[in-house]
């Protein structure tokens, strides 16, 4: 098995995490009474619960691709140096992203996802040797 893919399989415990630490945190604020029931008006999270969302979202906004990447790189079988430094990257980044935002350090924040974004960018070499100069 590719580190891609095992980095990928590790990734769902990673979406899960952002999931409850979003599903946690805003039930505390808006208690059992409105997350049991079906949400015909909805309320916006704030405060903590509100970042939990937010980061929840921007992770959504990438993970797809990581996903993508990850089974191209399989099923061309094109893993090298820049694809498994890249899936690192992404994932680590990842791992560090939901702390930094529930902690609310904007500039670190920011420089963890642009890192994230580089892991993408780097996965992506193998497969474009792959498209333009064949394996």
């Amino acid at each position: 098995m590719s580190v891609e893919l095992t980095l990928l399989i590790w990734s769902t415990v990673v979406a899960i995490i952002y999931v409850t630490t979003q599903s946690f945190l805003f039930k505390a604020q808006v208690g059992n009474r409105y997350t049991i029931t079906a949400r015909d008006e909805e309320i916006v999270p704030t405060g903590l619960a509100g970042r939990a969302n937010r980061a929840l979202r921007n992770f959504v906004e990438t993970y797809p691709i990581f996903i993508a990447l990850v089974l191209a790189i399989e099923l061309l079988s094109a893993s090298n140096g820049f694809s498994v430094v890249g899936a690192h990257i992404y994932f680590w980044a990842r791992v560090l992203f939901l702390p930094a935002y529930l902690i609310g350090t904007p500039y670190v924040r920011t420089f963890i996802w642009k890192f994230s974004a580089l892991g993408l960018v780097l996965m992506m070499q193998p497969l474009f040797v792959a498209m333009f100069w064949g394996n």
